[in-house]
């Protein structure tokens, strides 16, 4: 059962900006896999936070697709932001742009859902509040995050 008050998807948002330095690239000069990855479970991390005031583990992370190369000293531009609500869990999308900081241009690079489950001091998963999108966006996102469960529940149940 979720508890408490149904809170705006907007109240969750969370814009994350990083530059890409040398320690954080591979040879070919491109940010790191795993870098980007750490820094989306961050912003994803802090966006289930705001929704559920309380600690989320990461749970699972969808499908992550690299669509263009983000290179030493471009910008990343994270943004983050709580779908949908269940029991205990939160569906949490991050979308992912580079912006060349000499001309402002941006290209969208990644995309990936992350599930946060919510947890008391002791490591339970505690029931989370529900989200009330607002938006056209908003609800879109509300109900393709149920369509995406629905897909994760299966793969789970299969493997």
């Amino acid at each position: 059962m979720i508890r408490g008050k149904a809170k705006l998807t907007r109240d969750s948002q969370v814009e994350m900006t990083e530059m890409v330095l040398p320690n954080d690239a591979n040879r070919l000069g491109n940010l790191l896999g795993g870098r980007l990855m750490q820094w989306m479970d961050i912003a994803a991390a802090i966006a289930s936070w705001r929704h559920t005031n309380r600690i989320c583990v990461t749970a699972s992370v969808d499908e992550l697709h690299f669509l263009h190369p983000i290179k030493i000293g471009e910008v990343v531009i994270l943004k983050a932001s709580v779908n949908r609500a269940f029991n205990t869990s939160v569906e949490v999308g991050v979308r992912v742009l580079k912006e060349n900081p000499l001309t402002g241009d941006r290209k969208h690079t990644n995309k990936a859902y992350l599930t946060f489950v919510s947890v008391d001091d002791e490591g339970n998963p505690v029931p989370v509040p529900p989200v009330k999108p607002t938006t056209k966006e908003e609800k879109r996102r509300y109900k393709q995050a149920a369509q995406r469960r629905a897909l994760r529940l299966h793969h789970r149940k299969k493997f």
